[in-house]
């Protein structure tokens, strides 16, 4: 058997010293083999496989400035992000444009609590960027060094593609619908908008869907003064804690949840409490996950295209990365799905 240094993952130089041929004869071997004889490229084949030698393909890609990957900058930590089967959905779409076009994908969470961090550590082609606002430092970083990258669920920004769900109008239908049935004492349960909100105020989705409840409230001479809020992390816990804490006041008539995944929380809440949803509280969420249709009761909800949202962002980064890049902004329509989680106050 030919020999190899010690210990270790076999190396080039080990296939080299054992077949007797220079380092560059074993790279013409694995990556141009037209350049020498097959005589020489099958000798050192056939020590690189008794020795366990095999290449590194990922330096080689980034030798050659391409990695086959398409990475998504996530903003909050990976089992967070996994808790919400809105990225379940919406990865599903990446993967098949992924599966399509021949890229494997690599996910990319905040790096010590930093997204700015995780740039530099994810060899990819370019990046799906989920809900990070536009003047962060995230979306500088990438422009100076030159990676192509798609927004989602963002701000319309004009030095990249964007992908964005009509958020004003679904909020907007799914509140008038809610008015529509005679509701007046309404709670919203929102998505956390971050500590900069009291500063900055609402940004992206978020400030899309508060103004369409807004416009919707104002329409029943409403305003958000006359409503409950509360402002939680995403998860089905966190919308039954602050539920729980909502029930212990003046008691709503009709929560609006901006994810279902909060209504769902919402109504393990109300069950719990041996309150009748939609008898005594009506409860409405904002995605249409699979789930929805049969939660119980099955949730009146806003549908957006999630799916198609994940399959339009890789094809718009695919397209970047090819240099074909138009900066396409593309916003797709949501639809107010009504089941068995709402009806008329008592």
């Amino acid at each position: 058997m030919p020999s190899r240094r010690a210990g270790g993952k076999p190396t080039s130089s080990d296939v080299a010293a054992a077949a007797g041929v220079s380092r560059s004869a074993v790279s013409f071997a694995f990556n141009n083999p037209h350049r020498i004889s097959t005589a020489t490229r099958d000798r050192i084949l056939a020590v690189a496989e008794e020795i366990g030698y095999t290449p590194n393909t990922l330096a080689r890609m980034l030798q050659a400035g391409t990695t086959n990957s398409l990475g998504v900058l996530l903003p909050q930590r990976l089992a967070r992000i996994l808790e919400n089967p809105y990225y379940a959905r919406f990865l599903m779409g990446v993967g098949q444009i992924c599966d399509q076009e021949g890229y494997t994908l690599l996910l990319s969470p905040p790096l010590q609590d930093s997204v700015l961090k995780a740039i530099p550590y994810a060899a990819v082609d370019g990046f799906v960027v989920c809900g990070l606002e536009t003047d962060r430092g995230e979306v500088a970083e990438l422009e100076r060094r030159g990676i192509p990258f798609v927004l989602i669920d963002s701000d319309r920004y004009e030095g990249a593609p964007s992908v964005d769900v009509d958020d004003h109008a679904g909020a907007r239908e799914v509140t008038r619908h809610l008015l529509d049935l005679g509701h007046r004492r309404l709670a919203v349960l929102s998505l956390d908008p971050g500590p900069d909100a009291a500063e900055r105020g609402y940004r992206g989705p978020l400030a899309r869907r508060m103004a369409g409840i807004a416009e919707a409230l104002a329409g029943a001479g409403l305003s958000m003064a006359d409503v409950t809020l509360a402002e939680v992390p995403v998860t089905r816990t966190d919308g039954y804690r602050a539920t729980r804490r909502m029930m212990e006041r003046e008691r709503p008539t009709a929560i609006l949840a901006l994810s279902d995944v909060l209504a769902y929380g919402a109504v393990d809440a109300c069950q719990e409490l041996g309150i009748d949803v939609p008898g005594q509280v009506s409860v409405t969420g904002f995605d249409d996950l699979a789930e929805s249709a049969w939660f119980r009761p099955r949730l009146t909800t806003v549908r957006q295209p999630i799916v198609t949202k994940g399959r339009t962002a890789a094809d718009f980064l695919i397209s970047a990365i090819r240099g074909e890049d138009r900066h396409p902004h593309q916003v797709l329509g949501t639809s107010l799905i009504v089941r068995d989680s709402t009806a008329a106050p008592m």
